[in-house]
């Protein structure tokens, strides 16, 4: 064989509908090989390969190496077979290179390992749309970036073990979505960052406005409970009522909802077209003092037309005060029998949620929350506006604090906003077509498990499903993908996958990438920390990447303690008071 470049592999063996076998030269030694001054790895799973076919070139990534022995049956003598399989990505034609092939390989023809010439050609940043996010593992002179379209319209993951690195990693990733080249934020991107555990805040202080379900919080965060379908909200305030209970607190949200379009001089809408699920303010205390009445009233006629209040017993519905009635006269005596008092396990529960303080942000939301005349200072739109019209790219809506049993009503509620507004919205400006937006899910193992059958579930698979449309793209984070729906994890078009040292939880990641990336998915446990594997649509090709790193003062409240330094410390006078006032003040930044 004469004139073989430098860069020669070997040949092709067998050509499959999505790889490629390829038979190592003799003269290829698995390792190092110096060529114009670089280091290239020979035959490492995960390294780039090419195959000239004229003046196109096919590329591929190599995903198992292996060696084999063969018995000549002849000469009985025994030889090694050195092969690699390579699962092919993209093409580059007349110098540009495009994801998937439009022809194949033929069996001898000859492949070459990828110098960084043809590096910096497939991963070159030509289009707007790009966003550069860190290095090439094997080359840190080549840049790796990511389709922002592809990235969020058709959804994302980014999954690893504790300690991979993975709130560092997301922080670097979002960082460099919404900051341009020259450090300025792009002008009109939208992040919402749901962060769970209050990590992300000085991260992206400079980027981002962080509201708070906490009082101590820089900006509190208000959920008004009349945005959220009664159907959700019962659930939480009564606690498994029946059937007819729940028909009859709909149909009393909507007799109130009927009455606060008037109250609030809301115009353009048909009173007798409103829904229990139509987002218009109600009184949600008059409700409690309705359900109350209808549930304990005697009555003083035969005719039950005049309640029999007891002295003083009429209550008051701002105050909480519920009424008191007559007790019922003996056999056809009045007072006469009203109510069944059938509610009043579920409406003594509803009034301790009412009277909770922990749950004020949804139950009592601030301008959004209507006064004893059902009257609002601020509507929906207001809320839209300071949660998704500030000057900053991103939002962060942190819900530390909030109790694992109400967390998946509280976020269920929040997406539902967010997703009914980008549908009925998506043809004027401010709707999420002209302004697309990404929902990052931290912790997204918490609430979109295999066995959750909450609101929260419900509505990211219907973003998962349908976000496309209507300009809403999903990030996934989590560090047990196992336990996420696989429904959910399914509709994520791009894998972003840091060190997983659990063998079920990179079986899911398998599975999720294509059958040929299987040898790259085994090298998850040796990843370094801040290292991936990007696969999917928003990547050239399948790539491990080490992240950007970020500023000193920008990195997330995640990292593990030092503990041999904190424990071989000397101790200080310490003040346990300290402790306890910023765990009742719910306020950790307290001294």
């Amino acid at each position: 064989m004469t004139n073989i470049q430098p860069t020669f592999l070997g040949l092709i063996s067998s050509v499959s509908s999505s790889s490629v076998a390829v038979d190592l030269a003799a003269s290829v030694e698995s390792g190092i090989v110096v060529l114009e001054g670089r280091n290239y790895r020979i035959g490492q799973v995960g390294s780039f390969v090419k195959i000239p076919l004229g003046y196109n070139h096919l590329y591929g990534v190599i995903s198992e190496s292996s060696e084999t022995s063969t018995l000549d049956a002849d000469s009985k003598i025994s030889s090694d077979r050195k092969w690699i399989k390579v699962e092919l990505v993209g093409e580059s034609i007349g110098g540009n290179f495009d994801r998937g092939i439009s022809e194949y390989p033929s069996i001898g023809d000859h492949v070459h390992f990828v110098v960084d010439g043809d590096l910096k050609s497939i991963f070159k940043n030509n289009l707007s749309s790009h966003f550069q996010v860190g290095r090439l593992s094997s080359s840190e002179g080549i840049e790796v970036s990511l389709d922002l379209d592809k990235l969020i319209a058709r959804h994302s993951a980014i999954l690893g073990s504790t300690g991979s690195g993975k709130s560092t990693s997301t922080a670097s990733i979002l960082r460099s979505m919404v900051i341009k080249p020259d450090g300025s934020p792009l002008p009109s991107a939208r992040v919402l960052l749901i962060d769970i555990h209050g990590e992300y805040g000085p991260a992206l202080s400079d980027v981002a406005k962080t509201f708070s379900i906490l009082p101590s919080g820089e900006n509190q965060l208000y959920i008004p409970f009349w945005c959220i379908s009664p159907d959700k909200l019962i659930e939480f305030l009564c606690n498994n009522p029946n059937d007819s209970q729940r028909s009859l607190f709909m149909d009393k949200t909507v007799d109130e909802k009927r009455l606060g379009i008037t109250w609030n001089n809301i115009k353009n809408i048909d009173p007798e077209k409103i829904t229990s699920n139509t987002p218009l303010p109600y009184r949600l205390k008059k409700l409690w003092y309705d359900l109350c009445h209808e549930d304990s009233i005697n009555y003083t006629d035969n005719a039950m037309t005049t309640p029999a209040y007891a002295p003083n017993g009429e209550g008051s519905f701002d105050d909480l005060i519920a009424p008191k009635f007559l007790p019922p006269g003996a056999g056809t005596a009045p007072p006469k029998k009203g109510g069944t008092g059938a509610m009043k396990r579920q409406l003594d529960l509803m009034k301790s949620r009412l009277l909770d303080t922990q749950y004020s942000f949804l139950l009592e939301p601030g301008d959004w929350n209507p006064d004893k005349d059902g009257k609002i200072k601020k509507d929906l739109d207001g809320l839209l506006e300071e949660w998704l019209g500030h000057d900053k790219p991103i939002t962060i809506f942190d819900l530390s604090g909030m109790p694992s049993a109400r967390l998946t009503l509280l976020l269920g509620a929040v997406l539902d906003i967010i997703f009914e507004s980008a549908i009925w919205g998506r043809n004027v400006a401010e709707g999420m077509r002209e302004r697309p937006l990404l929902i990052v899910l931290e912790e997204a193992h918490r609430y979109l498990g295999k066995s959750e059958s909450g609101h929260s579930k419900e509505m990211v698979q219907r973003i998962a499903k349908e976000g496309r449309k209507f300009g809403v793209g999903a990030m996934i984070v989590s560090q047990r993908p196992s336990e996420i729906d696989e429904t959910i994890l399914s509709q994520c078009g791009t894998i972003i996958s840091l060190r997983i040292n659990n063998s079920t939880d990179r079986g899911i990641v398998k599975a999720a990438m294509s059958d040929g990336l299987a040898g790259i998915v085994d090298s998850l446990p040796i990843l370094r920390t801040g290292e991936a594997i990007i696969v999917g649509e928003a990547a050239q090709l399948p790539t491990r990447c080490r992240f950007n790193v970020l500023p000193d003062d920008k990195y997330p409240n995640s990292g593990d303690p030092k503990i041999g330094e904190k424990w071989s410390a000397a101790r200080s006078e310490e003040d346990y008071s300290k402790l306890v006032r910023a765990w009742r003040n719910q306020d950790s930044t307290q001294q």
